[in-house]
């Protein structure tokens, strides 16, 4: 019946799809013990910047997960993804929250990935916000944690991740924007880096813009819940921290006002 043979080749197609994606996937094994050579994004960067007749200048060292400020960890996980230590790679709570929100606001600004995701996305993907990639994502990602586990994850997302225009990775955005190396972050300095995360080309940690004040305490306020705030530090003296950023912190780049249509 031409019913029962169309079914029968959808049937195969979308077995046949499927084996084709799984053996699409990428081999992240090599990642466990040697950095990556290059990112997805860093290659987009340098295809942007030669298609506008721009130089593009790479900032990116990576440092293992020990040189790395234990305040900007905890201020990472906790605005980007408080649920890692837990999920195995997708938060489907998370991204049912942000398809409810994409539906209310229709239009899809919101996407729920996991540092897991993220990682993927940075490593292997693009920005790109289409259906498509977001199932790549969500199949790398589950790779990724079976293959890397969590403090693996961590270690390679905070070294990869854009934190400004050619700024790659926690060491060479700590040096960037306050003079120093990843594990000699102040609180209130990994918190601000921590939150400019979803646009780093829009906005700078070393500004003390509405935007990063703002979210600043509100990780704070998080931190504190948790436990992973020093106690020894009062909320409250967060205007003054902030202010020692803005006065003390060397010529950075992104700025509050900047703009950047497709950052992630």
């Amino acid at each position: 019946m031409p019913v029962l043979r169309a079914a029968f080749y959808a049937l195969l197609l979308a077995v046949v799809g499927a084996a084709a994606w799984t053996l699409w996937l990428p081999d992240p094994a090599p990642l466990k013990k040697n950095p990556p050579q290059t990112t997805a994004y860093i290659e987009l960067r340098k295809r942007q910047a030669k298609a506008a007749g721009k130089p593009f200048s790479l900032r990116w060292t990576f440092v293992p997960l020990g040189a790395v400020s234990e305040r900007l960890k905890d201020a990472v996980v906790t605005a980007e993804d408080d649920g890692f230590w837990r999920h195995t790679g997708v938060d489907w709570a998370a991204q049912r929250v942000a398809w409810e929100r994409n539906i209310s606001d229709k239009k899809l600004a919101h996407g729920g990935s996991t540092i897991t995701q993220q990682l993927a996305r940075n490593l292997y993907l693009s920005p790109s916000r289409n259906p498509l990639r977001k199932i790549k994502e969500a199949l790398i990602a589950r790779r990724l944690e079976k293959v890397l586990g969590k403090r693996r994850i961590l270690e390679l997302y905070l070294n990869v991740a854009e934190w400004g225009p050619g700024v790659f990775g926690c060491e060479a955005a700590a040096q960037a924007y306050f003079g120093k190396s990843a594990s000699e972050l102040t609180p209130d300095e990994a918190v601000a880096m921590a939150v400019v995360l979803p646009n780093p080309r829009r906005w700078s940690p070393a500004k003390r813009g509405p935007y990063v004040e703002r979210n600043s305490r509100r990780i704070i306020g998080r931190m504190r819940a948790s436990g992973s705030w020093p106690e020894e530090l009062d909320p409250e003296d967060a205007d003054t921290a902030f202010e020692e950023i803005a006065l003390s912190t060397p010529s950075a780049a992104g700025s509050e006002e900047s703009t950047d249509e497709d950052a992630p």
